[in-house]
């Protein structure tokens, strides 16, 4: 049943990181290049999306991490798990402290309503959100570390 536990967990956070790095690496990049309104439009109506699935995405994986950390306890691995765990919570603390009013502000926004420094909100947004991938790909290898 450990066995189980974490490739799903696994899969679950891998799949995760892989949306978010999408986000940053790909979306964003589109929704950047496209002309006039339509790129914050994207983003605005990105953001609400995301906005409702991301939250129990990222609870969930930390609530599954936490299980195996738990069930796994005296088994090899446990300390990678746990630190991924660890990794899983700073950017839970990330994002409600540095992505998450961006993007409550963000998601609000029509191109008759946004403010004068919009781009740069986004940018700094941007630039958190970067960190906080680069925060979950160490998570997750972490997780793939703990299977072997």
């Amino acid at each position: 049943m450990l066995d189980a536990l974490e490739v799903v967990t696994t899969v679950v956070v891998g799949l995760m990181v892989g949306v978010e790095f999408s986000v940053a690496f790909v979306i964003n990049p589109i929704l950047g290049a496209l002309p006039e309104d339509s790129g914050q439009l994207g983003r605005s109506h990105g953001g609400r999306m995301l906005g409702a699935v991301m939250p129990v995405w990222y609870i969930g994986s930390l609530a599954l991490v936490a299980v195996w950390a738990i069930a796994g306890w005296h088994h090899h691995g446990t300390g990678l798990v746990v630190t991924a765990g660890a990794l899983l919570i700073l950017s839970v603390i990330m994002s409600l402290l540095l992505l998450v009013p961006i993007n409550n502000q963000g998601k609000t926004w029509t191109p008759e309503n946004r403010p004068e420094d919009w781009k740069e909100q986004m940018h700094r947004w941007d630039r958190f959100h970067y960190v906080r991938v680069a925060v979950i790909i160490a998570a997750f290898t972490l997780l793939v570390a703990a299977l072997a």
